[in-house]
Parts: C-alpha cells; sequence; structure tokens
C-alpha cells in the first residue's frame, strides 16, 4: 500500500523534531516492524517501507525543508488543508504527484520535482504558456502613453502536419517507451513523478516518419508583431500582460517596461524635473527663459534676480496625468560659471567685488 500520511506522523514526531530525535524514532520503528522479526505480517513490510521513505526525506536537511513547504499546502493526508489530493503509486511504494495538479499553485510542481534535483511535470500548465519579453521605451511615451510595436517569436502548431509529428500519410504507433500513455514517472525516496514522455512527446504515438517541417516536434517557430498600448504614467519595472498573446494563442505574453532616460526630464512620482543652465548675469540680475514641457510646449519662464544654483520653479499641472491626477513640471536652475575670464573681465569682477565687500 502506498504512503498517503504524513511523514512526521509515520515517524511519529512534531515538525519541530531535531535530526536526532528523527533517527531515534526511526531506529525505533525499525526494529519493531523490520520484516526479520515479523514473518508472514505483509502490513508490518509495508509499515517497515513506511518508515523508511519518512527517514529517507526527513532525515535530508533539504528534502525536509522543501517537504515542509509542500506540506504547509496540504499536499500530504493529515497536513494542511488537503488542498493538493495524493494518489498512490501502482505496483510500488511511494506517493505519486502528477505535476499539471499543482499548476495552480503558483510554482508548487517545480517545488516537489526540486526535492530530487529535477524538474518534472505533466502536461504544461496554463501558466507555463506564459511568454515574457522586455521592451525599452522612451521617457515622453512613459509619461504620455503610447503604442509600442513588440515582435515576438514564438511556437505554433506545425502546418505541414497539423502538430501530430509524422509525415503527411505516414503511419503511427504505439510510443514505446510509455506504451501509449503519453507520461511516465520517475520516482525517488517515497515519492513518484509524471512528466510527458519525451520520446511521444505526450502523444503517446510515434511516426514511422517525422515531418520534414518540423522534424517530430509538433511545432514551428514563427514571428508575432503586436502592438503595447502603453499607459499614462508608466513606470520602470512595470509588467504589462497581454491575454491570450501567448504561443498557439494559449497563455499571456508579460512585458516588463525598461523606460529610457531622458537628457532633459526625470521624474519624481507625477512631478517632471528638467535641468535648464543660466549664466552668472542672468542669476545676478534675473531674465526671461523659454522652457519646454513634457507635451512639447513652449512656455516663458521668468527667473529672477538673485537666483540661486538649483533652485526650482514650478510650473502648476505639466507633469504626468495618472488616475484623474496630474503632477507638476518643476525647472531646477543650474547657474554656469565661465571657467577663464580675459583681463578685462577679472579686472571688472574684482572692482565689482570690491564694491560690494566680498572677499576673494
Amino acid at each position: 500500500m502506498a504512503s498517503e500520511r504524513d511523514y512526521y506522523q509515520v515517524l511519529g514526531v512534531p515538525e519541530t523534531a531535531t535530526t536526532d530525535e528523527i533517527k531515534k524514532a526511526f531506529r525505533r520503528l525499525a526494529k519493531q516492524y523490520h520484516p526479520d522479526r515479523n514473518p508472514n505480517k505483509p502490513q508490518a513490510a509495508e509499515r517497515f517501507k513506511e518508515i523508511n521513505e519518512a527517514h529517507d526525506v526527513l532525515s535530508d536537511p533539504e528534502k525536509r525543508k522543501k517537504y515542509d513547504q509542500l506540506r504547509r499546502y496540504g499536499a500530504f493526508a493529515g497536513a494542511g488543508s488537503g488542498g493538493v489530493g495524493t494518489r498512490g503509486t501502482p505496483g510500488g511504494p511511494g506517493v505519486e504527484f502528477d505535476l499539471s495538479d499543482l499548476g495552480s499553485f503558483g510554482g508548487l510542481g517545480d517545488l516537489f520535482s526540486s526535492i530530487f534535483g529535477r524538474r518534472g511535470g505533466g502536461p504544461r500548465a496554463e501558466d507555463e504558456d506564459e511568454i515574457e519579453t522586455a521592451v525599452s521605451i522612451p521617457f515622453r511615451v512613459a509619461a504620455l502613453g503610447g503604442r509600442v510595436p513588440v515582435t515576438l517569436t514564438l511556437p505554433e502548431v506545425c502546418p505541414t502536419c497539423s502538430g501530430s509529428g509524422g509525415a503527411p500519410g505516414t503511419t503511427f504507433s504505439t510510443c514505446p517507451e510509455c506504451k501509449g500513455r503519453g507520461t511516465i514517472s520517475f520516482g525517488q525516496g517515497g515519492f513518484a513523478v509524471t512528466r510527458p514522455c519525451p520520446v511521444c512527446r505526450g502523444r503517446g504515438r510515434v511516426p514511422a516518419q517525422p515531418c520534414p517541417t518540423c522534424h517530430g516536434s509538433g511545432e514551428v517557430r514563427v514571428e508575432k508583431r503586436l502592438a503595447i498600448t502603453i499607459p499614462a504614467g508608466t513606470e520602470d519595472g512595470t509588467r504589462l500582460r497581454l491575454k491570450g498573446q501567448g504561443a498557439k494563442g494559449r497563455g499571456d505574453v508579460v512585458v516588463a517596461i525598461q523606460v529610457e532616460p531622458d537628457r532633459f526630464f526625470r521624474r519624481d512620482g507625477l512631478d517632471v524635473i528638467g535641468v535648464v543652465p543660466i549664466n552668472l548675469a542672468q542669476a545676478l540680475l534675473g531674465s526671461k527663459i523659454k522652457v519646454r514641457t513634457l507635451d512639447g510646449k513652449r512656455v516663458v519662464l521668468k527667473v529672477p534676480a538673485g537666483t540661486h544654483h538649483g533652485q526650482r520653479f514650478r510650473i502648476p499641472g505639466q507633469g504626468i496625468e495618472r488616475n484623474g491626477r496630474r503632477g507638476d513640471q518643476y525647472i531646477e536652475i543650474h547657474v554656469e560659471i565661465p571657467e577663464h575670464l580675459t583681463a578685462e573681465q577679472e579686472t571688472a569682477l574684482k572692482a565689482f567685488a570690491e564694491k560690494s565687500g566680498m572677499k576673494y
């Protein structure tokens, strides 16, 4: 009979048990249920197998850590909420999991199979059909919104064989590897994991002659061009999901947005900041300058006399708009100091400094 019980219950130890406590419980139970001490008792032999399975997992720190994560999802009888079912392995000990059952648990199937250091799985879960790509967009498109073209290379059903993997007119026979089931199982330490058969690719049949177009895979790679709508106010790192645009019309395309820096603007929430250089005379005497807004308009900004380097001036309502709110634009003044002065300029500046009482 396959073990469907929680391994902590099998050994009679709490989930906080130390490695030594687990070993001690294993030795005691193994001695009690050893087949040599219980001849003609098949139930004792099954119990002995169950004890060994539990010890194999719980005595290995890495396997135990991952087992505990699965256990919290209720993947074993008597533990958690029973959110994931178990089923016995026909003809042998252990617990068999079809990893397709675990697709809705956010990668739980990968976690389960990683207990054995390998990846397994049944038919692909819907989230495994998800395609991810990254797109760089200009700062202004991210701020104001727009449409951006994207080209993806996706697998599609082979048009020659319609996904069967066989050449036109060829015959098919039962897969010798999986005997027509489409899946194979592998196991270790009391678990069995089901995954698609690598020979027939889960179809259960193999063609006498493979398709000349896809070479038996049933798929071809094609380019797909999409236009992505970028909402106004999109930030760097935003992920946009395109429903039903994945491979073979299934799954989604997830686009990670990378916002390119702008040579003039930078962002602070819904506000934008632009740096404008002015000369020393403009800073001291005041001036009027033309500045560019985010949407390309030109506005006149009055710079008062005595403006300091780094001082900011606000242009209301010219920032980024999102969810009915709009930020402001700030102009940050950078006062440029001449690197070199002529003799005449230096004399005039010294005279100004002396009259103003400035030390130099």
